[in-house]
């Protein structure tokens, strides 16, 4: 019968350790650049920045969503960007505070004095109650309602989560507009407050848009 040299077992025992340490940390290391990466290309998947001729980012917005009027009452519908296709849209995305609605005010008095056709165009308010001042957030929630009972027409989206904010990459407590061709792509921005001239660049946009 053969002897058994134990030097010789302890050193490949040795040798094969060294080996299997080496192929753990080997697949450790690309377990982390790939789990970097997902989460790096998550991170920018959920703060894209809304950029003129590009499709419009897309927001799903489930918790609360798209008020939706039946007889005497409003309920919630979920909400998506993706939706808005066939029309032309001005988006309003607003913080959900009485300032930022007083930014771009006289935008939306323009366009209802307009009375732009509702077969072809649509105006889309989206209220961000997530950045809201502490305690207002039902009050907020209330106005909307009662925004959506006097325009039925338009379409109004309550955001509890914040969403639309995060995902659009917009500045909190601001109002921001966005304007939207029937393909669901991005014509025009701001974040903040527009003055006479960019009220009035949007109002020709819209118009041109609805010739077209």
């Amino acid at each position: 019968m053969a002897r058994i040299n134990p030097k010789f077992d302890i050193a490949q025992i040795h040798q094969r350790r060294l080996k299997l340490n080496k192929q753990v940390t080997q697949w450790m290391y690309f377990v982390q650049v790939g789990l970097f990466t997902l989460f790096a290309s998550l991170s920018f998947q959920a703060a894209a920045s809304v950029v003129t001729g590009a499709a419009l980012p897309a927001v799903s917005v489930q918790s609360s969503g798209e008020l939706v009027l039946s007889g005497d009452s409003i309920g919630y519908s979920p909400w998506s960007s993706q939706q808005l296709t066939g029309k032309v849209y001005v988006i309003q995305h607003i913080a959900g505070r009485s300032s930022a609605k007083a930014l771009n005010a006289p935008l939306i008095e323009r366009i209802k004095a307009a009375n732009l056709p509702p077969a072809h165009y649509q105006t889309v308010t989206v209220v961000n109650t997530d950045d809201a001042i502490w305690g207002t957030g039902g009050i907020v929630k209330g106005k909307l309602e009662s925004s959506k009972e006097e325009f039925p027409w338009s379409m109004m989206v309550l955001d509890k989560d914040g969403v639309a904010r995060s995902a659009w990459d917009l500045d909190e407590g601001s109002s921001a507009i966005i304007v939207v061709d029937g393909d669901n792509r991005v014509r025009w921005v701001k974040d903040g407050v527009l003055n006479e001239q960019e009220q009035q660049s949007v109002m020709d946009l819209v118009q041109e848009l609805l010739q077209h």
